[in-house]
């Protein structure tokens, strides 16, 4: 990996380019998804359902349970073992088609003959516009280290017009200590949890709820949960 820690954040001209050119060579399986830490699903899956349960017993935020959308889902991972469990259906969205190509034909068959996988849509969420009112969660995990902080904020703005009364959008993504680290290899970006809260505050975003992963092996990452409902609700 080379990376390098900064105060600002300047996308090199071919960000999306270089970072869809190195997905494409990442293999399609549970280990190729979590960057060879496969050690790491088991402990992110039970957090992050945790997470969730504790959303849906505020009494503050009613939060439905009809239809989520899985953002960055490569082969369905998050949907598979944890989205699916809580929600009745899922969209996924994912810019490799080879991904999604191996969820729809194995990895998430059985889930997608039972009705709980929706649409799969091979798009970039820096181009990514979900159905007006359609999701009571969209969950983007790992993957909004991609977009710039311009189409970031343009993203969130986009996804506030997809959701469902009460629902929310929740974030999961590694944070830096402050700053910025940009790696060079996969062209992605780790934003210090305070960067992640301007970008929030930016796209009309108020956090309901915050949370931190446990168990992950020492050396990674720290790994924040946000739940996010636009500031005026």
């Amino acid at each position: 990996m080379c990376s390098s820690r900064n105060t600002e954040f300047q996308p090199t001209r071919t960000w999306y380019e270089d970072a869809d050119k190195y997905w494409k060579g990442v293999p399609s399986s549970v280990d190729g998804m979590l960057g060879g830490l496969e050690e790491v699903h088991g402990p992110d899956v039970r957090d992050s359902l945790a997470f969730v349960d504790k959303l849906k017993k505020d009494a503050r935020l009613s939060l439905g349970t009809s239809y989520a959308c899985d953002c960055g889902a490569g082969i369905g991972r998050v949907t598979k073992h944890f989205l699916t469990a809580r929600f009745d259906k899922v969209d996924l969205v994912e810019q490799n088609s080879m991904f999604l190509e191996t969820a729809a034909s194995s990895y998430l068959k059985e889930e997608k003959e039972a009705g709980k996988v929706g649409g799969m849509f091979p798009v970039g969420l820096q181009q990514f516009t979900p159905v007006n009112g359609r999701y009571d969660v969209i969950w983007c995990q790992w993957v909004l280290s991609h977009l710039t902080d311009e189409d970031l904020v343009a993203f969130l703005g986009r996804c506030t017009e997809g959701l469902a009364p009460q629902g929310l959008i929740c974030v999961k993504e590694n944070v830096a200590s402050r700053g910025y680290i940009v790696d060079s290899e996969d062209s992605s970006v780790t934003r210090a949890s305070s960067v992640f809260e301007d970008i929030f505050r930016a796209a009309g975003m108020s956090v309901v709820a915050k949370a931190v992963q446990t168990d992950f092996p020492n050396g990674l990452f720290e790994v924040n949960m946000w739940a996010l409902q636009p500031s005026q609700n």
